[in-house]
């Protein structure tokens, strides 16, 4: 029950219902707030405790200064949990571990269970083996539920141990287009109350459901099962940037445009730890599926979330999505008694402001290794010339005539391209030749856009066009077609164009993430081959929102994202030399060239197959009994009981030690003396570096431990699908095949220095830690700017606390990775302003003492701690940024934290 300090309990009468609502009027200050902090405010009016959450914190937000910088702590309660099954698989696996240390340390078991509606989407887990054949599907289906079926049975048995648990099936969807077509409430109800739905996600890209006024973003698993267990999340009142869109978009540009420009726009700016919200005339021009897109994004531009409030843009998605009668009516007269409907005119009070004009946006593409370096399309050959320069041999730069490329040129001239023409034998007997940019993957994937009906289907008629023009794709490129839910092959089947996709080998090969989260699948193995002993700077162009290093294919290089109809350009193209707005496709039967322009569709076009072939009964037909599953699914055997059954043999799932030799009292924090440095990193180190989710190496830690334990090398399956076994995951961590290691030069990979022996000889990471660990020597990592950035990927920070690291210490933090550190009692510390390990002169060879991290003993937070290098010293800047993350650091971390506190309920 609320304290209600400011009389804002009230009612709100819809048809036939009554919803219990707080009054955002009754606060002082509440009409200027950006809709985010509106939705903010009133999650704490509702949970205000007169503890955790005070009429002082409340107060705090209607007042709030939007030019001062974030300073108040208040505590959000998020209204529900959604995960995908990455993710989700080690909070199940917490959860269960839980269960036992509580019982162990004389609590109830049965206290360990979601007090919110936690839901997971297992999305995450096929793999694009097969393709470009009808059966693709089926067979990639087969592969999933074969390599996968330890895990399966380990989230079923979780759909039946605790309550408010729920799983949607493989083979389903996208967790982030399920939520936005079904799981989100826009407005939730729940024990007779009514108000906005909130979330917190284990993916970054939760915040696609921002575009549909749903605030909620990505959280580590770790806090998201801290979230499910009733503790809010801790968090400074963030500064809210206003980004005003104007204008409409002009024909032959799509969504994707639209977010490559705005992801470019806000890196630029510098939005991270910050709400991002748009406003302005634009926004009501802007479609639901593009609000969606851009929200997606907002990981890629580095925001805490990038929201669009309420309006009537939101009330049509619903009701088209087969929301009932009753929601949509409540969405609609609540977001207008509380003063979240959207108001075009309106002109909030915003910490800084951003203007695009929508006419201004142009074709782009974005790479090749960081979502935020957009190159227009036009531009996109000519810029390919000079990055490949970055991934080939200095032979082949011989050869490419060196003079061609003078440092000042940019772009540089395209005559000067490295060039390494290599013979293939395809399996089929056919022979054909690839080169650097050769384009070997081409996939329609990913939650960014497959949840897009304009940009699907404007790649369907593309793919229709150059079918009907007798183009193909070339026959080194992999296409893969991957929905994010069925109702998209449903619209391409009622529409006729699925035919024309498959005729170019665009099959559906699974509904789930695939290429986006380096789930590709081989390529065939003459190309793989051929590459690899060329040593080729290969390409993939994916329609995702995610291209860094070793992320999409070890075999390729280069990766671009680009809206799905330019993913099919390519396909038939072939090569990111080819510039495809200018030369031609291919040939038609004739004999003709064949151009872009020649079979790109009109935005008329596009929009009659959107209004002609999707229907609300499609989204009703596909989520009626969406948490059953298939007979596949329902036939999987389970273990009963409320405790879980661990099968020591499982290389999949296994009963993580966070918990051993733990105790009721805290242990004091103590300095860190005699460390030595793991790994020295370079900037935008992003948590597929530290945490890789994709294939498995057969001579790394992670590849002999399960050779070790009988597992044969084609059953490996990814880092990601082994998130539940602790084993597999700290010998991954810093295995990344694009990683660098300064302190191990010319290395790529998971290496280091072990200087616990004589001369500090190369090591693998896992093998360097557990020496250190034996001698008991701390450890800590060096990193420059950006550090964490990408995927919320617990297990970075898992990893990294299980190694043996005591602390990390950076230019600069992407916030969820920072907060997962702090969770895993890794203390985050910060060179100082203008400093970094270069400029300090360290090179990772030195011994480190930390010493003051013991004042956080006095309930404090010291500003900085004292680092002695060999010969260098530094204050650095402690990067524990609220009294609550100082509770978890304190306590070990966030999960021996909430445990504690449960037990003494």
């Amino acid at each position: 029950m609320s304290a209600n300090s400011f009389d804002a309990r009230s009612t709100l009468q819809v048809g036939d219902e009554s919803y219990e609502i707080f009054r955002l009027d009754k606060v002082e200050g509440s009409a200027r707030l950006p809709y985010s902090l509106k939705v903010l405010l009133e999650n704490l009016l509702r949970t205000e405790d007169g503890a955790n959450i005070t009429a002082d914190h409340i107060r705090a937000l209607g007042g709030w200064d939007s030019q001062a910088q974030p300073s108040q702590e208040i505590q959000f309660t998020p209204a529900r949990v959604i995960m995908q099954d990455f993710t989700g698989v080690p909070c199940v696996v917490d959860l269960a571990t839980m269960r036992e240390a509580v019982k162990e340390l004389g609590g109830d078991p049965a206290k360990i269970n979601p007090l919110a509606p936690a839901e997971l989407v297992i999305d995450h887990s096929v793999i694009a083996d097969k393709f470009g054949t009808a059966n693709a599907f089926q067979q990639n289906v087969e592969l999933e539920y074969g390599r996968n079926k330890e895990r399966y049975q380990f989230l079923r048995w979780g759909q039946t141990a605790f309550d408010e648990f729920k799983v949607v099936p493989p083979g389903t969807g996208i967790v982030h287009q399920v939520n936005i077509e079904h799981l989100a409430r826009t407005v939730m109800t729940r024990g007779g109350q009514a108000y906005p739905d909130t979330l917190v996600g284990t993916d970054s890209h939760t915040t696609m459901v921002n575009g549909l006024g749903v605030l909620g973003w990505g959280v580590g698993g770790i806090e998201a099962e801290a979230a499910m267990l009733g503790q809010p999340v801790s968090m400074l009142i963030p500064r809210v940037v206003g980004f005003k869109l104007t204008g409409e978009l002009k024909p032959g540009t799509t969504a994707t445009d639209l977010v490559l420009t705005i992801t470019e726009m806000l890196r630029k700016h510098g939005v991270v730890g910050k709400f991002v919200e748009f406003y302005g005339e634009g926004v009501a021009a802007t479609s639901l599926a593009n609000r969606a897109t851009i929200g997606n994004m907002s990981p890629e531009f580095g925001s805490t979330a990038a929201i669009f409030p309420i309006d009537d843009e939101t009330l049509n998605y619903l009701k088209l999505t087969g929301r009932s009668e009753q929601q949509v009516a409540l969405v609609e007269a609540y977001a207008k008694e509380q003063g979240l409907w959207l108001d075009p005119a309106a002109e909030p009070d915003f910490s800084e402001k951003l203007e695009l004009d929508l006419s201004t946006v142009v074709p782009s593409i974005a790479g090749p290794k960081r979502p935020q370096d957009r190159i227009v399309l036009a531009e996109a050959s000519r810029q390919f010339a000079q990055d490949v320069r970055n991934y080939v041999s200095e032979a082949d730069l011989d050869e490419a005539g060196k003079e061609s490329f003078p440092a000042s040129d940019a772009p540089a001239v395209s005559n000067g391209t490295p060039s390494k023409p290599t013979q293939v034998t395809a399996a089929d007997g056919s022979v054909f030749e690839i080169d650097h940019g050769a384009v070997t993957v081409a996939a329609i994937t990913s939650c960014t856009n497959t949840s897009n009906p304009y940009v699907m289907v404007a790649a369907a008629l593309v793919a229709k066009k150059a079918v009907e023009k007798g183009l193909s794709r070339k026959p080194w490129v992999k296409t893969t077609l991957a929905p994010g839910s069925k109702v998209v092959t449903d619209y391409f089947d009622k529409a006729n164009l699925t035919p024309y996709l498959d005729k170019l080998g665009f099959n559906l090969v699974g509904y789930g993430c695939t290429t986006c989260i380096g789930n590709s699948g081989p390529l065939d193995e003459e190309i793989s081959k051929a590459i690899n002993d060329a040593d080729l700077a290969v390409t993939s162009v994916l329609s995702g929102n995610r291209n860094f290093e070793g992320r999409i294919n070890p075999d390729v290089k280069m990766n671009y994202l680009a809206s799905p109809p330019l993913v099919v350009a390519y396909a038939i193209a072939g090569s990111m030399k080819v510039d495809i707005t200018t030369e031609a496709l291919g040939t038609d039967q004739d004999g003709n060239p064949v151009y872009l322009k020649d079979i790109w569709p009109s935005e008329a076009e596009v929009n009659d197959v959107v209004a002609n072939a999707i229907g609300e009964d499609m989204f009703s037909k596909s989520y009626e009994d969406v948490f059953a599953g298939d007979a596949q699914w329902q036939a999987l055997p389970i273990p009963t009981g409320n405790t879980f059954e661990w099968d020591s043999e499982s290389t999949y799932v296994r009963k993580p030690p966070y918990f051993e030799g733990m105790t009721m009292e805290t242990s004091p924090v103590s300095d860190v003396q005699g460390a030595r440095v793991l790994a020295k990193l370079g900037d935008s180190v992003t948590t597929d570096h530290i945490s890789p989710a994709g294939a498995i190496k057969a001579d790394t830690p992670a590849g002999q431990y399960l050779t070790e334990h009988g597992v044969e090398r084609r059953d490996f399956n990814s880092y990601g699908s082994r998130r539940g076994n602790h084993e597999v995951m700290i010998r991954g961590t810093f295995a990344n095949i694009r990683l660098r290691n300064q302190i191990a030069p010319g290395t790529e990979g998971g290496f280091t220095r072990d200087f616990t022996q004589e001369d500090g000889p190369v090591s693998f990471i896992y093998d360097a830690s557990q020496n250190y660990q034996a001698a008991g020597i701390p450890l800590v990592i060096l990193a420059g700017k950006e550090y964490g950035s990408g995927s919320s990927r617990d297990w970075a920070a898992k990893g990294t606390a299980l190694l043996g690291v005591k602390a990390v210490i950076a230019e600069s933090y992407e916030r969820i990775h920072r907060s997962n550190l702090i969770g895993m009692g890794v203390l985050p510390l910060q060179f100082p302003e203008g400093a970094s390990a270069q400029s300090l002169g360290l090179t990772g060879e030195e011994t480190f003492d930390i010493t003051g991290v013991t004042a956080l003993n006095d309930g404090g937070i010291p500003e900085t701690v004292k680092v002695k290098a060999g010969d260098v010293e530094f204050d650095a800047k402690v990067r524990i940024d609220t009294p609550g993350e100082a509770d978890y650091y304190r306590n070990g971390g966030i999960m021996q934290y909430v445990l504690r506190s449960l037990i003494r309920k």
